[in-house]
């Protein structure tokens, strides 16, 4: 890149969903994936640390906005109500301004947590917790049927738990998508003309890959689809003297065990189930449940799409808590529980100032944290190898008083799980693999240094870095730092100080009140949710 300007007016983010440094260091060091080493060799790379827990809507708002989940506000796919209903987070919920809010025009393209898509200067296509295609999924929204002229069987994702027996079939499905979703940044590029200052486009397909397939040479298969698309992104970033930043939200590994949280809460009497009585029970003793209802109502023509749409929330709740079915939080009974886990690892100390059943003094609620991390951190195995990690919330989240209490999640090969079921550990079914913490970060452009490492990144230093690359402000309550190791010593941005500024979210009008019920069965297909 001998020749090339020392700095850059433009930015491309490449997100790789799930994509784990070790996969891309391994392979590109074997010339399986000649672009990832050209990247290597040319640029700045290492491993990204990921948000704990390491799951896709924290991460990516933190690599968008580079400040962590208190701040954000995003603390899982599903946001817990002071009445233990949960309802799911959209880009309403994000506090802080991403990327594409701060430098424009900008192109975003299937970036998780942007539903429903926000006015911008450039284009947008919302990604993973968009409930379907029939949704105003784009801006501009004319740009909805320029894409399903051109891609008529685009999808925001496929139906995972129809693939848990066909992994043929599967792998097949994936490589569609991918290719489609190829096609959508593609066309984005062609929206976008000479007229850009930032891409952000997010690939989710290795992610989704990788939960039911861990198998060295489909994935290396897969890698090399992946490898292919850089290549192009390189090319394109080329022509526009861009600088370019390779992303994961996190990492992968293999799993061979759950572990079943809240069952250890309950052992150790710190949760309580509702007892089979009333109702619940009475419709339980019958075989009655929601999966049977909803297939009763389908049949005359009612979906829970209508039902949502036409009754009040509060009384579907109510209907819920009364149906068994497959929602954890309704099996609780919150007039004697004092923890519970919600979502991926958040435990909540059931207090009285935040829930509304809430037994616990905010006064206890120190003491008790110090109590249930023992219990968690005694959960071992045959070998006396402690099996989970726990953290204070406080100290994750020191900024937001409505955070999580603790965090709880499995050490690598161990999945913690929040259903309550009878049995501490629990078998994978059709999971093979989940999240590690350990992410990419590659960069390449005209101000970045060849060959150089960078270590102790995070994912909340990706923004910063980026913005401090093309000369524009970095947030004065970013988290992140600037990565100066990315850049050529004789650069403008290894030369010059970070320009610092204050940064406000604008408000939106309404609430989504959409049916979700499509995503929620998509993130069981995929291990997220129970």
């Amino acid at each position: 890149m001998s020749g090339s300007p020392t700095t850059s007016e433009r930015a491309f983010v490449l997100g790789l969903d799930g994509v784990p440094w070790r996969l891309i260091e391994q392979w590109s060091d074997e010339g399986e994936l000649p672009n990832f080493a050209r990247l290597r060799e040319e640029g700045a790379s290492g491993p990204l640390e990921s948000t704990r827990p390491p799951t896709t809507p924290l991460a990516w708002p933190s690599i968008a906005t580079g400040v962590w989940p208190d701040k954000h506000g995003i603390y899982g796919f599903q946001n817990l109500s002071s009445e233990y209903s949960h309802e799911m987070y959209t880009s309403h919920d994000v506090q802080q301004p991403p990327l594409w809010e701060q430098v424009s025009p900008a192109h975003v393209g299937n970036v998780p947590m942007t539903y429903p898509a926000r006015e911008l200067d450039g284009t947008m296509v919302t990604g993973m917790m968009t409930p379907s295609t029939e949704r105003e999924f784009t801006h501009p929204p004319a740009f909805k049927d320029e894409i399903e002229g051109r891609i008529p069987d685009y999808e925001i994702s496929i139906d995972y738990p129809e693939y848990a027996d066909r992994l043929d079939d599967f792998e097949i499905a994936v490589e569609e998508m991918l290719a489609n979703r190829r096609k959508l940044m593609n066309l984005q590029m062609e929206r976008a003309g000479d007229d850009w200052r930032l891409f952000f486009f997010v690939y989710t397909a290795p992610d989704r890959f990788q939960h039911l397939i861990w198998d060295m040479d489909r994935l290396l298969a897969h890698y090399k689809h992946l490898d292919d698309l850089l290549g192009e992104v390189i090319d394109y970033t080329d022509r526009y003297d861009a600088d370019l930043y390779v992303v994961s939200d996190h990492g992968f590994g293999p799993i061979h065990e759950l572990i079943h949280v809240n069952h250890v809460l309950e052992r150790e009497g710190y949760l309580f189930r509702r007892e089979d009585e009333g109702t619940r029970g009475a419709l339980a003793s019958l075989g009655i449940s929601r999966d049977r209802i909803t297939d009763a109502l389908e049949r005359v023509g009612i979906s829970e799409e209508m039902l949502v749409s036409k009754l009040p929330r509060p009384l579907l709740d109510s209907v819920a808590e009364q149906i068994p079915g497959d929602h954890a939080l309704y099996d609780v009974d919150y007039e004697r529980t004092v923890a519970f886990v919600h979502d991926a690892g958040n435990c909540y100390i059931n207090d009285t100032d935040r829930f509304e059943n809430g037994i616990v003094s905010p006064s206890e609620i120190p003491t008790l944290k110090e109590e249930i991390a023992e219990v968690f951190e005694s959960v071992t195995d045959e070998d006396g190898t402690q099996l989970l990690r726990v953290y204070d919330g406080d100290e994750l989240f020191p900024t937001d008083e409505e955070s999580p209490d603790l965090i709880v999640n499995g050490v690598d090969g161990y999945e913690s799980r929040n259903a309550i079921a009878d049995e501490p550990f629990g078998d994978t079914g059709t999971y093979a693999a989940s999240h590690r913490s350990e992410g990419i970060i590659l960069c390449r452009g005209p101000s970045i240094d060849a060959g150089a490492t960078l270590r102790g990144a995070r994912v909340v230093d990706v923004a910063p870095t980026l913005l401090h690359g093309i000369d524009e402000p970095v947030p004065k309550n970013a988290d992140g730092r600037v990565l100066f190791d990315a850049f050529d010593e004789e650069a403008r941005p290894s030369t010059t100080k970070v320009r610092r500024s204050d940064v406000t979210r604008t408000e939106t009008d309404g609430e989504v009140d959409d049916d979700f019920e499509d995503v929620e069965d998509r993130l069981k297909g995929l291990g997220y949710m129970e």
